[in-house]
């Protein structure tokens, strides 16, 4: 079994698929090849395998098994045992297929209708100054399955490099980290590009099976520290900003690894989490190898802010229910919170 430390999974968000027509196998053996290697790694590694009662969900996925002639059509039984497990936020996948839960996403008349405008168009990394006064950061999900440091660092730096050049030219009394369109990916070019706000600090963590502390993640002079090892880095340009205020907003949409970039500001002073409850996809994946070419992102952890505590969801320090307005800022309620923090003594 091949493993690899990812920061956070891919997009939680519109996962459930076809299986497309293509040339499937045929053979009992493939079917059995690929649950048995599945059934090793979910047994030594995911997270709430304690809880399980392997020997009978195993015994009762391997008779279901039996009812498939190919092996493509087999993988339907995949969700019916995440199912059983609990299995939320792990997901297997192969080229454009994914195979998981369905996601537990809020209903559209939970939303504005701005922000279900603005998430159809797909909203890339934004930053801007509104009102000649205050920083604005749109941070997306990003998803990347190459994890290498230098891929990392190319994402990351061309982010970072559009802060700095904003936070250069412009005196600005705060800044605002909009994490609203933010449905999962990789955290660590997230971080990297936020690293001006974090500073250097210890920013996020885990916690194994048994709520005990593992992982432990920080930033420093530009790099990415996962449990004492630099992972990748960004040059930084100009002075940090670790002290200055800082407005993070969430929604509903607001996971997997937009839930730890929220989690990194946790602890952080003069910061203020504006918005909804996030979604709740708080844990955090490895990267595993199947057979057939398939890989699964396997749950192993619960994520941690930088003091080692977990939540379920975060929770806003102030909420606003569809308070959204992309087409003016200056009128979203998110943002008029944001610059009543920035005003506050």
């Amino acid at each position: 079994m091949i493993l690899k430390r990812i920061a956070i999974v891919f997009s939680v968000i519109g996962l459930s698929v076809s299986i497309k027509a293509q040339r499937a196998k045929t053979s009992k053996d493939s079917i059995q090849i690929f649950y048995r290697q599945l059934f090793s790694d979910l047994k030594k590694s995911y997270v709430d395998r304690k809880s399980v009662d392997w020997k009978l969900v195993e015994s009762e996925t391997n008779e279901h098994l039996k009812e498939y002639d190919h092996f493509m059509s087999s993988l339907e039984e995949i969700k019916v045992l995440f199912g059983k497990i609990n299995a939320t936020h792990c997901i297997i996948m192969k080229g454009e297929n994914r195979y998981a839960l369905k996601s537990d996403i809020p209903s559209k008349d939970k939303m504005s209708e701005q922000f279900i405008s603005k998430f159809n168009t797909k909203p890339g990394f934004e930053v801007k100054v509104i009102d000649g006064e205050y920083g604005y950061i749109l941070m997306p999900s990003i998803s990347s399955l190459d994890q290498t440091s230098d891929k990392i660092r190319k994402i990351a730096q061309p982010l970072y490099d559009q802060i700095a050049e904003t936070k250069i030219n412009n005196k600005l009394k705060g800044w605002i980290v909009d994490l609203r369109f933010n449905t999962g990916g990789n955290s660590e070019p997230m971080l990297l590009a936020l690293y001006d706000f974090l500073g250097d600090h210890e920013v996020w963590g885990t916690l194994d099976s048994d709520r005990k502390a593992g992982d432990k993640i920080k930033l420093s002079k530009g790099a990415y520290i996962y449990n004492g090892k630099k992972n990748s880095e960004i040059i930084p340009k100009g002075e940090l900003l670790d002290q200055t205020k800082v407005a993070v907003i969430t929604g509903l949409l607001t996971a997997s690894s937009g839930e730890v970039t929220a989690l990194a500001f946790k602890g952080r002073p003069h910061t203020i989490m504006i918005g909804e409850t996030t979604l709740g996809y708080t844990t955090s994946n490895i990267l595993t190898k199947l057979p057939f070419n398939f890989d699964m992102a396997l749950t192993v952890g619960y994520d941690t802010d930088r003091n080692g505590i977990f939540y379920e969801k975060i929770v806003p320090d102030i909420a606003v229910t569809k308070g959204d307005n992309f087409e003016n800022l200056l009128m979203d309620k998110n943002i008029q919170e944001a610059i009543k923090f920035f005003k506050s003594v």
